[in-house]
């Protein structure tokens, strides 16, 4: 809900009276923070009677760059990508190199009906899939999960 305050002028300005009085977005417009933000990849997160699915949308990556551990009923999905381009042309002397770095961590506790010793995790077309089997007993484990 954004509510303005048409002002004469033909400016808009933010509705003390509202909830979202003190939005960034709202006072100082959607771009100033843009440049800070970290990029996170989208999650979707469902269940069904056996298990749970944990799906991350990370294009780009090889499965060698996910790290995904659980410990004390916490799953953590970290990834870290690097490249280096050069590119050299002998006629001009001059080398060109552009380095790319990316890397995200999330974090989620896991339900006590998760069975954390047990899950598993793979990484096709560009989404990682981790399925955690539900269990009546709860059972935790500190280790990491392989990604196939």
């Amino acid at each position: 809900m954004n509510t303005l305050v048409k002002r004469p002028n033909g400016r808009n300005l933010a509705d003390p009276w509202t909830s979202d009085f003190f939005d960034v977005d709202t006072l100082f417009g959607r771009n100033l923070l843009r440049p800070f933000e970290k990029t996170l990849p989208t999650v979707n997160i469902s269940e069904d009677e056996k298990s749970y699915k944990v799906d991350v949308v990370a294009p780009g990556m090889k499965k060698e760059n996910f790290k995904v551990n659980v410990e004390d009923d916490v799953l953590t999905i970290s990834a870290e990508a690097k490249t280096e381009n050069i590119e050299e042309d002998e006629a001009r002397q001059y080398s060109r190199r552009e380095y790319s770095h990316s890397s995200f961590t999330r974090s989620f506790r896991l339900p006590d009906n998760a069975k954390d010793d047990s899950i598993s995790a793979n990484y096709e077309d560009g989404v990682l899939n981790l399925t955690i089997p539900k269990t009546k007993s709860q059972v935790k484990s500190t280790k990491e999960i392989k990604v196939n």
